[in-house]
């Protein structure tokens, strides 16, 4: 298993950074980058939509690991909302994601939650948990969004 490389703390200079990263990293399909975000400790938690949560690094690099063996994620984050208090920031994201389907590309939604600490690398992910969205979570967005799972 290879260890993470840390992107420079300038990377990571706010929460809305390493979000940046972390979504940028899921396009891609970059395990190594998307890890890159995570924060050291080992009670940082992911939670996939419909999903059993993950606990700790190795955890949550399989979890990727798995989603990935399909392909980069096409997921923009949308509608972002953002409390921050000190070294703790939590934002509440609308995650569109398209996914490719026999029927050609269906976009499906889900609502996350993450959380950002301010550590000495910078801004780091310590949490990221996401929900199936559903038709009337978005009713501006569009008559009738799929959901995931």
């Amino acid at each position: 298993m290879a260890i993470p490389k840390t992107p420079p703390a300038v990377l990571l200079a706010s929460a809305d950074d390493t979000e940046a990263q972390f979504y940028e990293a899921l396009q891609q399909g970059d395990l190594e980058r998307l890890m890159a975000v995570w924060s050291d400790d080992d009670e940082i938690v992911c939670v996939h939509p419909s999903g059993a949560r993950a606990m700790g690094t190795a955890a949550i690099r399989a979890s990727f690991e798995s989603i990935f063996g399909n392909g980069a994620v096409a997921v923009q984050p949308v509608r972002v909302r953002r409390i921050q208090a000190g070294e703790c920031a939590v934002h509440s994201v609308m995650e569109r994601v398209d996914i490719v389907t026999a029927e050609g590309i269906q976009t499906a939604w889900a609502i996350a939650t993450n959380v950002y600490l301010k550590t000495a690398l910078g801004w780091r992910l310590a949490a990221h948990h996401a929900s199936p969205g559903l038709p009337h979570d978005m009713p501006e967005l569009g008559d009738n969004p799929a959901t995931i799972h």
